[in-house]
């Protein structure tokens, strides 16, 4: 009797919840704008897990398309346009002077990031590559130390650990000096700092911002709605002077403290010049949009800080807009290579696009090699990154494994003239799902550097054959066939 009493009452749940996923199903296929490959990866996700799936739907699936994210105030967007602008007409004009001769010899790239991804060019920079962390967090501390008026810092991971801590600590030493300091971190990837982690520090008069504040909150652990959506940036600006961007987080790991990634193999640059001001645009853009606070922009560009020569342009995306600013930057790159063009991403998973400009660099005689890491920090999406590389290798690519601990470095350098260092993966979760920044340095100087940088990896790992890659295990063949089909939404 009580049993069926509990059938009575509770049997057109599951009914009612497959009602509801395959709802959730038409509304994949007819009303959300997706690639047919992202469109059948949810279909397969909601028909074969139909409750769990209708779970990660819910999660991982929301439309930023309206959200006022890069929102300009009236004075900033008239400021900006005109510039932008006025860069743009004397490029078309031939009146343009670019003191860089990189600059020139990559002027079109330069003006596609001018004109697809709203992408001011500076000149005059310094622009120094760090690709070891102890020395980059020694770096920063440093640097913050000295600081007199502001400090500003955005980043996806900050751990509870002793760097994460030692970060906090000095940010609150100078937030007690009197000097504003503002720390903006990502929901989901700092979910451990929370409002213990840094009472002392607002205490002292530091703010802290969440970018995609949680809703909802479990074992005093945070969980947010915009799950999918991720503030993948990194970004440090001191005094308006000086300032830090590339792959590093904040953590033992990435200072190669944690034996098991071993040594972090990762790219970051400190700035100094007209760039900062670029990346301390981007900082207030994200901290007006968490915090609501009514940070002003600053318009004016004081040209006579040059204290380097290297041009710079600061490409931002995410998935708020419909553009992909920073892929469409890789793919100028690679195809306008004329000599080589060397990539390194932890996350080697894009769209066909890139896929196809790789090989028809490679059949039009330039050099591509990819550089991928020789160990997972994420299953499936490295099995899908080694089926891409042997798709490479078989077009002409070379692809090399990096041996000597994890490969975490977003860098492109071709043709001893341009260079990409950034938080963007070549993978379809950084093109469009998470919010990125990348610099693009027009300098040989620097291009140099990174191509050694690159051959010195080369020393610390080995090529991935033809021969090698055919000889895979069938475990490993199976690996990669169900992590392709799940590409469109890791």
């Amino acid at each position: 009797m009580v049993f069926d009493e509990f059938l009575k009452h509770y049997a057109a749940i599951p009914v009612g919840l497959y009602v509801i996923n395959f709802i959730f199903i038409f509304a994949v296929i007819f009303f959300e704008r997706k690639s047919s490959s992202a469109a059948l990866a949810w279909i397969m996700v909601l028909a074969f897990i139909p409750i769990v799936g209708f779970v990660f739907y819910l999660l991982l699936n929301q439309n930023l398309s309206r959200m006022k994210i890069n929102r300009l105030y009236d004075d900033e967007y008239d400021a900006f346009e005109r510039l932008l602008n006025d860069q743009i007409d004397d490029l078309d004009g031939g009146t343009a002077v670019l003191e860089n001769p990189a600059a020139e010899a990559k002027k079109d790239l330069l003006k596609l990031n001018q004109v697809y991804g709203g992408s001011v060019y500076t000149d005059g920079n310094e622009v120094e590559l760090i690709t070891d962390g102890s020395v980059l967090f020694d770096r920063m501390l440093e640097d913050i130390s000295r600081a007199k008026r502001s400090i500003n810092v955005e980043y996806f991971i900050i751990k509870n650990d002793v760097i994460g801590k030692k970060l906090i600590k000095a940010l609150t030493d100078k937030a007690s000096q009197g000097v504003k300091v503002k720390l903006l971190i990502d929901t989901q990837g700092s979910r451990m700092i929370g409002n213990r982690a840094t009472r002392e520090f607002r205490e002292a008069g530091g703010k802290v911002g969440y970018f995609f504040p949680p809703r909802l909150y479990k074992f005093g652990l945070k969980v947010g709605l915009n799950l999918n959506y991720r503030n993948h940036r990194k970004i440090v600006v001191i005094d308006d002077e000086i300032a830090y961007t590339g792959g590093y987080n904040i953590g033992k790991e990435y200072c190669n403290l944690v034996p098991r990634f071993g040594h972090w193999r990762d790219s970051h640059i400190r700035v100094r010049g007209e760039a900062v001001k670029e990346l301390q645009g981007r900082f207030i853009l994200d901290w007006r949009f968490t915090t609501k606070e009514k940070m002003v922009i600053p318009t004016e560009i004081d040209r006579s800080n040059k204290p380097g020569t290297k041009g710079v342009q600061i490409v931002s995306c995410g998935p708020e807009a419909p553009h992909q600013e920073i892929k469409r930057a890789y793919m100028k790159m690679i195809t306008s290579a004329k000599k080589y063009v060397y990539i390194q991403s932890p996350y080697f998973v894009p769209d066909r696009s890139i896929i196809e400009s790789c090989k028809m660099a490679a059949q039009s005689g330039v050099d591509v090699r990819v550089m991928i890491p020789c160990k997972p920090d994420h299953i499936f999406v490295y099995w899908a990154t080694y089926s891409f590389a042997g798709e490479l290798i078989k077009a002409g690519c070379r692809v090399f494994i990096y041996d000597g601990g994890f490969l975490h470095a977003k860098t492109v350098v071709c043709d001893d003239e341009v260079s990409s260092v950034g938080s963007c993966n070549f993978d379809i979760r950084s093109f469009k799902l998470n919010f990125e920044t990348n610099a693009f340095v027009y300098d040989k100087g620097f291009a140099k550097t990174m191509k050694a940088a690159f051959l010195n990896d080369m020393a610390e790992g080995h090529e991935l054959t033809e021969a090698e890659y055919e000889n895979r295990s069938i475990w490993i063949k199976f690996k990669e066939s169900i992590s392709m089909l799940l590409t469109d939404i890791l």
